[in-house]
């Protein structure tokens, strides 16, 4: 369970906003080193992992949006706040990967038909570098998602590994090429086709969590087991019956039926769900509200 010391969800949110806008500087170096090493050196691979670097910028800048809309506090219009801005960004982050690698793709396979020289050696040492990057950035956004449990912010995360597999797929299909000679340039080709599987794959694992935070997925992990724990753990509870658990943004929702002794007055009852209420706050900062439904123990 987190400690009453964790983070506001505020702090969150400005937490995950910055390692994206991280993300989107490191995004507009490595575009323009990938396109210009790609020009000079003859790699389409290179130049596809440039494209892919590109939809990162724009992708990363959503994910910024989503989490400042998401951070908004609740209004007349939107009672529950805008946590529903978080996970729509992560999908829209899906889209712009598929969309990546459907272009990638077509020109690939023009390419695959077009003879062409083979690429520089030098491309492959600008990959390495690249690899090295992505993976870091990878880790690093990651880590960050997991502490503020944004699916945005993951998404974000998965987004540079994809780039780092392309990466990966590009220096694998220019070594081949490169140590095959004259008939094997279109390896390099052939790489770049290859990485759309990859990044329609990572497209899926950042669209699937997301979608079904929008569909008031139950989250995962010991959320409902530890709201139970909490809440049978202040007195006057007998047991918890229903518990459900939602996540909106970087917030969570609670519906929780409590049974009490059925022989206590309505005021007792009242001040049994407050505290059951604080209890599950106190605990758990990353819960917004907690909507206790008090039931008399007939047994």
């Amino acid at each position: 369970m987190e400690s009453v010391n964790s983070p506001t969800n505020r702090q969150r949110a400005e937490r995950g906003q910055a390692s994206t806008l991280w993300g989107i500087g490191a995004n507009v170096a490595l575009v323009l080193g990938k396109g210009t090493a790609g020009v000079l050196g003859n790699s389409y691979a290179l130049i596809a992992d440039a494209i892919e670097s590109a939809t990162d910028i724009v992708s990363s800048g959503i994910v910024w949006l989503g989490l400042r809309t998401a951070a908004r506090e609740p209004d007349d219009n939107h009672p529950y706040g805008h946590g529903k801005a978080e996970p729509l960004a992560a999908m829209l982050v899906a889209g712009a990967l598929l969309a990546a690698a459907a272009y990638i793709a077509y020109e690939s396979i023009l390419r695959i038909q077009t003879p062409h020289q083979l690429p520089a050696r030098f491309t492959l040492a600008v990959l390495a570098v690249i690899i090295a990057i992505k993976e870091t950035l990878y880790r690093r956004v990651l880590r960050v998602g997991q502490e503020v449990e944004s699916a945005a912010v993951k998404a974000d995360a998965w987004h540079h590994r994809a780039d780092a597999i392309t990466s990966a797929t590009a220096f694998v299909g220019i070594g081949i090429a490169l140590l095959g000679g004259p008939g094997y340039e279109s390896a390099d080709d052939w790489a770049a086709l290859v990485a759309c599987a990859f990044i329609v794959y990572n497209a899926y694992h950042i669209f699937r969590p997301a979608f079904g935070e929008i569909m008031d997925e139950a989250p995962a992990g010991t959320w409902v087991a530890d709201v139970r724990a909490l809440a049978e753990a202040v007195p006057g509870v007998v047991a918890t019956e229903k518990c459900f658990v939602r996540k909106m943004g970087l917030e969570f929702f609670v519906d929780l039926h409590v049974l009490v002794d059925g022989g206590i007055s309505v005021r007792e009852g009242h001040a049994i769900a407050g505290a059951v209420k604080a209890a599950i706050k106190r605990a758990r900062p990353a819960v917004y509200n907690v909507l206790v439904h008090v039931e008399p123990n007939l047994a």
